[in-house]
């Protein structure tokens, strides 16, 4: 039997072709590093699984034309891992520039990341976003709702185009 050793190596690895493959918008490689039975949460998306996630970040990459990715603090053992990624790019609705930051954890297995957890602050990413509507209403529940609500159609329609 491999020791935990093995799988850390393996594991980190695979998270930094994954965030590499981000930063090259290369959706194509991010969905391999999936699990079939993956599922993925994040503040904007809510709860995504299987060919869901990786539409999201297929639609992110095509749509995120100055998307730019750096990562770091990559750490993990045989069956979890974390990561730190900060995103800058502007929003298409408002026109205005977002730095987002992201501490992410994973849960891997068969060799591959089944559960992926996206943390940033909702609130200040809509301050960003929309300014003083954002500032005022990004940190309540009716607007988690409605902004993850928005992006579900959006990705709907994205799955239903592709």
């Amino acid at each position: 039997m491999p020791s935990n050793r093995y799988f850390k190596g393996m594991n980190d690895q695979l998270l930094i072709k994954f965030y590499e493959a981000f930063q090259k918008r290369d959706a194509e490689t991010m969905a391999s590093c999936y699990h079939p039975d993956v599922e993925f949460h994040d503040p904007a998306f809510g709860l995504l699984k299987g060919a869901e996630v990786s539409a999201m970040w297929e639609m992110l990459c095509t749509r995120g034309k100055d998307l730019s990715i750096v990562f770091s603090d990559i750490k993990t053992d045989a069956h979890k891992g974390t990561a730190h990624w900060e995103a800058t790019y502007t929003f298409s609705q408002t026109g205005r520039k977002i730095h987002n930051i992201i501490d992410a954890s994973f849960i891997f297995q068969d060799g591959l990341i089944i559960k992926h957890n996206d943390h940033f602050n909702l609130h200040r990413w809509a301050a960003q976003a929309m300014g003083w509507k954002g500032r005022l209403l990004g940190g309540t529940a009716f607007f988690r709702r409605k902004l993850q609500a928005q992006t579900r159609r959006a990705l709907d329609k994205w799955m239903t185009n592709v």
